[in-house]
């Protein structure tokens, strides 16, 4: 940010937890961190201290290292005290990855219907290779020939490989309803577009907010079309509930991320949240002015990083995202090319 301009993002704990340890946000709410084999390499998990116990929040993903950096944890921060409840805030692995691990320690699990359908959907749907329609999704997106032909010779990425077995049980989280959990009062509220009911916590008695990855100080979750529905428009969801979700947002709120840190400045993000896909898309629309494009061809307008084997997934379904959106918005048209990919032309 240029000298002189004020940033309303304040991260009042810049100093991250180590492994296994962690640092106490507000009183008996305890912000840990646990490593991802990814990108993204990490994912913030909160232990919200109970009479009874501890009340847990998301978990990282199911690998040896992951569970006995948690076993770490219970003798450590939480100094021996069971953990009688498991939150999770939306169905993706880093979040969900050992929840039924946690079942299986007498936890009671906490998610909303469905994010517990898709985690369980998708970690009992084991595939050994792509499925048609995933690579007829990657024809339309327009992948290169030489990623699609990787792809269609090697095992695809499945939830089972990072998600604990999920068995039968969960405690519905509703929209608009409350909880009680570290000594707090908290009211649910619903995001979308990174993911289907994603669950967000609002406290009554003091200025906090566990955000997951709805809520993000310095980057935005990734929002991508799949197989599973390939005509989707969650971009257009996620805009309409940080459009809801604004409301609420006051300059006092203490956010607690699924990633990065800790932040303040909630009406500023929430306006910058929604903003950055305004401008994604207004660059979207000046680059197919110059032509015909696919998905694929969009990278350009749409990212301001290099896209490289880590990252080439991710960006395909966002592009895909928004130029459904576009689409669903009727500012573009599309055609078939003779490769087989959709080629979005502006609306005349």
């Amino acid at each position: 940010m240029p000298d002189g301009c004020f940033n309303p993002i304040r991260t009042p704990f810049p100093e991250i937890p180590a492994d296994g340890e962690a640092v106490e946000v507000a009183e008996g709410v305890l912000w840990l961190r646990v490593p991802l084999p990814m990108a993204l390499d990490h994912v913030n998990v909160y232990a919200l201290r109970d009479d009874d116990g501890w009340t847990i929040i998301d978990t990282g993903v199911n690998s040896r290292r992951t569970i006995a950096l948690w076993e770490k944890i219970f003798e450590g921060p939480l100094a021996g005290a069971p953990v009688k409840r498991l939150i999770v805030t939306h169905h993706h692995p880093d979040h969900v990855g050992l929840a039924g691990w946690f079942q299986s320690r007498g936890v009671e699990l906490y998610m909303t219907r469905t994010a517990w359908l898709f985690a369980r959907m998708l970690t009992l749907d084991e595939q050994s290779a792509a499925t048609d329609e995933q690579v007829q999704f990657w024809i339309d997106a327009g992948m290169s020939p030489e990623v699609l032909a990787e792809r269609r010779a090697e095992r695809p990425f499945n939830f089972a490989d990072i998600v604990h077995p999920m068995p039968l049980g969960f405690t519905r989280l509703h929209e608009g309803g409350s909880i009680e959990m570290g000594g707090r009062t908290w009211d649910i509220r619903f995001g979308h577009g990174h993911a289907p009911d994603h669950a967000t916590f609002w406290s009554r008695d003091e200025d906090l907010v566990i955000g997951g990855d709805q809520l993000l100080a310095t980057i935005s979750p990734n929002i991508g079309v799949y197989a599973t529905e390939p005509d989707a428009d969650p971009l257009g969801d996620w805009m309409a509930a940080c459009e809801a979700l604004q409301p609420f947002a006051l300059e006092s709120h203490l956010v607690l991320p699924g990633h990065k840190v800790p932040f303040t400045g909630l009406p500023a993000r929430m306006r910058q949240l929604i903003d950055n896909h305004h401008g994604a898309l207004a660059r979207l629309r000046d680059h197919i002015a110059q032509g015909p494009c696919s998905a694929a061809e969009c990278f350009p307008a749409l990212f301001k990083r290099k896209i490289d084997g880590g990252t080439y997934g991710l960006a395909l379904v966002e592009a895909v995202a928004h130029l459904n959106h576009l689409h669903q918005l009727g500012q573009v048209t599309r055609s078939r090319r003779e490769d087989g990919a959709w080629a979005y032309r502006l609306a005349q």
